[in-house]
């Protein structure tokens, strides 16, 4: 994976929050224009004013804030203050039910058409990946007593088609919500076409923290990597030690190393300890010290030296897999992802809520933005299904019935047309009290999370 910095993930994460923001608000936006309100401001992020512009009949103030952490179109409403008597017929709070219930809904609604323009541009560009071909298959498995064996590839799930293993990741993780039968169609080496099943039960820590693949007992299958140094990272373990791109490790301690798993399996194993390790440079053999700084990973304390292996690209070509689609198919698929996205969204929100779903799982924006930058890093079409991804979730958040939520103003707007008048101010306030507490507790809940994430 290419390597991205702490300043390239924040660039992601401004980018990537800008462009959703400003399609959210922009829904509110533009509809409420279309319907006759009078908008005063559209301002992405808060804060102080970076950059300000007034234009239009209504002079409208267009402002980039500080802050790009939210945005907000606001309004004219009698309720914020003082309203001319000639104006009144374009607030907001004078008008019916369903125009506000209209605006409202258009940010989450925006969201979504951000998404499906995403994935469609992602399918035209075209989607890289890696073929599902399985390398392992860890013994009493759930995948091994489905008879899945290595060299199998993954052809579908449940009919559906898995040209990658992203897609085979996302349409186990949709199957695993469900529990029950998964069925899987496969090719062995040879290319005879096989079936299997596997038994999804309750009680098998499928949605908790951790690879959904590793806890099934798969392994992806990878080409064998020669133990030959790519690059160093300045400063690290690796240079410091005199290694350089080109050298071959031939052995640590008088140990032979096959490859380059098992040289990362060694340094890993030798955190905070010298290494005495034997290169080959230029047709000679050398000694080297080496000596791993100790991390921790995932709970673990690990060694690690800041090299990278010298790819053949060639070994790999194989197992490259491009799905790509022309406008009409890619517009279908678009829409469909986007369905398909949101769904598995709303399952694992519900999942969470009845605890059947580790809490661990949600993210905040320390892991938001390397997933951006890490993206970005990969591609273009990398980086417009993640965004399609993240604009999903953002539609979904802001449609659950909480108040501040846009969710929760449909929902006082919802019971108002039924009984006929307003919530009362008094719920209405105690209802935003609520909401900010409970968005409140589920930012400090996604900070932790991003924070043990850190120290592990």
């Amino acid at each position: 994976m290419p390597e991205v910095s702490v300043l390239g993930n924040l660039l992601a994460f401004v980018v990537v929050v800008g462009i959703l923001v400003t399609f959210h608000e922009y829904g509110h936006f533009w509809v409420a224009r279309r319907l006759g309100v009078k908008v005063l401001r559209f301002s992405v992020g808060f804060g102080r004013p970076l950059w300000r512009r007034v234009a239009g009949a209504d002079q409208v103030e267009y402002v980039i804030a500080a802050i790009p952490l939210g945005g907000y179109v606001k309004m004219l409403d009698e309720r914020e203050g003082p309203v001319p008597e000639d104006e009144r017929p374009r607030a907001f709070n004078r008008q019916p039910v369903w125009k506000r219930m209209a605006i409202v809904a258009a940010g989450p609604i925006a969201n979504f058409v951000l998404a499906v323009l995403a994935f469609w541009a992602m399918y035209l560009i075209g989607v890289n990946g890696i073929r599902p071909v399985v390398g392992e298959v860890v013994p009493d498995s759930v995948a091994a007593q489905a008879g899945v064996r290595p060299g199998d590839e993954i052809l579908s799930i449940n009919g559906e088609q898995t040209p990658t293993w992203q897609s085979v990741s996302l349409t186990l993780l949709d199957e695993a919500l469900s529990g029950g039968t998964v069925r899987l169609e496969l090719a062995d080496r040879s290319q005879q076409v096989r079936h299997a099943e596997l038994v999804l039960r309750e009680g098998q820590n499928l949605l908790d923290k951790g690879d959904l693949l590793e806890k099934l007992g798969i392994k992806p299958w990878r080409p064998e990597i020669e133990p030959v140094i790519g690059g160093v990272v300045a400063g690290g373990s690796a240079e410091q030690a005199g290694l350089k791109p080109g050298d071959r490790i031939v052995a640590v301690d008088g140990q032979p190393v096959k490859d380059w798993s098992a040289w990362v399996d060694v340094v890993r194993s030798h955190p905070d300890q010298d290494l005495t390790v034997t290169v080959e440079r230029g047709g000679a053999r050398r000694l080297l010290v080496l000596h791993p700084a100790a991390e921790r990973d995932d709970g673990e304390v690990i060694g690690r030296i800041g090299a990278y292996p010298k790819i053949d690209k060639s070994r790999w070509a194989q197992l490259r897999v491009t799905v790509r689609y022309g406008p009409v198919v890619g517009l279908g698929r678009a829409l469909e992802k986007t369905w398909d996205v949101a769904a598995l969204t709303v399952r694992v929100l519900w999942k969470l809520v009845i605890g059947e779903a580790s809490l661990s799982n949600i993210s905040g924006p320390v892991t938001i933005a390397e997933f951006a930058g890490m993206s970005a890093a990969i591609g273009v079409s990398a980086f417009l299904g993640a965004m399609a991804l993240f604009s999903v979730s953002i539609g979904i958040l802001n449609l659950l019935p909480v108040p501040v939520l846009d969710g929760g103003h449909l929902l006082f707007y919802t019971i108002e047309w039924i009984k006929g008048s307003p919530v009362s101010e008094t719920t209405e306030a105690l209802g935003q009290r609520i909401g900010l507490a409970l968005l409140a507790a589920l930012m400090a809940l996604a900070l932790y999370n991003d924070i043990v994430r850190l120290l592990d």
